[in-house]
């Protein structure tokens, strides 16, 4: 069994992180209601130099940093994991400060980076793994990358990122039968988005839906955001009883996203409706509409 990284509870359940990264949450109740986010997306930074066509946050060489002493933080709750990403989140100059931070206030912090950053950077990412400042890492590939591979398979704990349409199936295939951790994000058709989304992209996402199946059975940690879990039809394809088992609750059930470039938040990074942001995280997340309010 994993070490047991944090325990705590949280409204009517009790929340289990392990070392692993495997997350069990426990209510004997009839659905799980949360008093603050079991997770945040969090966004430290508008700057990346990768440029990215698809990007949705529209990230460049000249965007800004966010300010990771905002007062909001304090207010972060022991035992949460923070999913820190940008733009490029290691181009922050006071990252390191940031996550040292994190640590000392028992947050789990995973960072999120691009395999175009990963050859210069590797040798930090390795810093931050081996000093426990971030537990998971997820490199965003946006196609079969060796140096990418190589890292997964060197680090237990990292995950590589792959979107719904621009990840080809025929790289999907590649990579099937390797001891990996996959994320499978949706396309998010806001940002820059809008204008990449093709015939293409469409046809991309439809071939990976029809191999959604054959994808579960190659990989024996497979996961999938929201809007993955809708664009590739998972559920139908699992199963109603299997999938309430494992499902994590929508966007903004038990999560949220922060942008700390415009201190706003919003339900998820795809979401086009944005609040402030305020001081109190459990406020902003208590204020974030729910779906049938």
């Amino acid at each position: 069994m994993a070490k047991l990284l944090a325990g705590y509870r949280n409204g009517n359940y009790r929340v289990l992180l392990f070392e692993d990264g495997t997350k069990i949450k426990q209510t004997e109740a009839e659905c799980f209601s949360a008093d603050f986010p079991d997770s945040i997306d969090l966004k430290i930074t508008d700057h990346c130099e990768n440029n990215c066509p698809m990007c949705h946050e529209r990230s460049s060489a000249s965007g800004r940093h966010g300010d990771l002493h905002h007062r909001v933080i304090e207010s972060f709750p022991c035992g949460m994991e923070v999913a820190i990403g940008g733009g490029n989140p290691l181009s922050h100059p006071d990252l390191l400060p940031f996550l040292e931070r994190l640590k000392s206030k028992k947050i789990i912090a995973n960072l999120t980076v691009s395999a175009f950053d990963l050859e210069r950077q590797r040798a930090l990412l390795e810093e931050l793994i081996r000093r426990r400042l971030v537990y998971g890492v997820g490199v965003s590939c946006l196609a079969y990358d060796d140096l990418a591979l190589d890292f997964a398979l060197a680090h237990p704990n990292v995950v590589l990122h792959l979107i719904n349409g621009v990840f080809c199936p025929s790289d999907f295939r590649k990579l099937m039968g390797k001891p990996l951790k996959i994320l499978i994000l949706g396309y998010k058709n806001v940002g820059r988005g809008k204008d990449f989304f093709s015939p293409a992209v469409r046809e991309r996402m439809q071939e990976t839906e029809r191999m959604t199946e054959e994808l579960l059975a190659a990989f024996e940690t497979i996961s999938f955001d929201n809007l993955a879990l809708e664009q590739l039809a998972v559920k139908d394809k699992i199963g109603e009883e299997r999938f309430a088992k494992i499902y994590m609750g929508a966007d903004g059930e038990a999560s949220m996203y922060v942008d700390l470039v415009r201190e706003e938040c919003a339900l998820s990074s795809a979401s086009e409706e944005r609040f402030p942001l305020g001081d109190s995280l459990r406020e902003a997340f208590h204020h974030l509409p729910r779906a049938g309010e």
